[in-house]
């Protein structure tokens, strides 16, 4: 791929080693001086200096050709500006926008920018993940696949506790991917039973948590 990095932050920096590692063409584009110097050092011809919210900065790193945008930098309204610009005028395919303020996704999803990455979001679905009082957790989200991937542990008193796979009353739209069950996770079968504490990932259609929420940890 032809990779374009807006933001030479940490993340932006670590990023675009990364993909180079792994064979791709990066441009990391950083406007402050000092920084676009010292990443100049490691990444060479790799890193440009400028704006990459001004058009012609993302023009002199061949946004044209570019497989795929990131905007990585410390200020939100400008990885909304920057992944637009790829989008809508380069017709860039693939975007990645990173949400520094929670509060500011809305805006990011009512422009139409996404996917977009917010570390906090990230970091509670972690914090989720691992304190199973949180119940039901929101492992990915496929928007343009109009899917969902969950996470949801069985409680004692669940319905499809002690009941085979194919005997769980699921609502059309999910399916049953994958059982955690004392740290191995394994695919199931129609003959497989869900225990209490068994950790059950679904895909499922967007609107159908409640439905499944019901099945295996219902509110007490």
């Amino acid at each position: 791929m032809y990779v374009i990095i807006a933001g030479g932050g940490k993340v932006g920096w670590n990023l675009a080693r990364e993909l180079i590692a792994k064979g791709n063409e990066v441009t990391l584009l950083e406007n402050r001086r000092s920084r676009y110097l010292t990443i100049e050092q490691e990444l060479e011809h790799a890193v440009q200096y400028g704006d990459a919210a001004e058009l012609w900065v993302l023009e002199r790193a061949g946004v044209q050709r570019a497989d795929l945008v990131i905007a990585v930098t410390g200020d939100d309204e400008d990885n909304i500006l920057i992944c637009q610009m790829a989008k809508e005028k380069y017709l860039c395919e693939r975007i990645i926008a990173r949400v520094n303020n929670p509060r500011n996704r809305q805006w990011f999803e009512l422009l139409d920018v996404h996917p977009s990455v917010s570390a906090t979001d990230l970091i509670l679905r972690l914090i989720e993940h691992e304190v199973p009082s949180y119940g039901l957790v929101h492992l990915l989200d496929l928007r343009d696949e109009q899917l969902e991937i969950i996470e949801v542990e069985v409680v004692d008193t669940a319905p499809a506790a002690g009941r085979m796979v194919s005997e769980v009353v699921l609502p059309e739209g999910s399916l049953i991917i994958s059982v955690l069950r004392g740290g191995t996770g394994f695919v199931p079968q129609a003959e497989t039973v869900i225990e209490a504490g068994d950790e059950v990932l679904l895909v499922l259609d967007p609107g159908l948590e409640e439905a499944i929420t019901a099945q295996f940890a219902p509110a007490v």
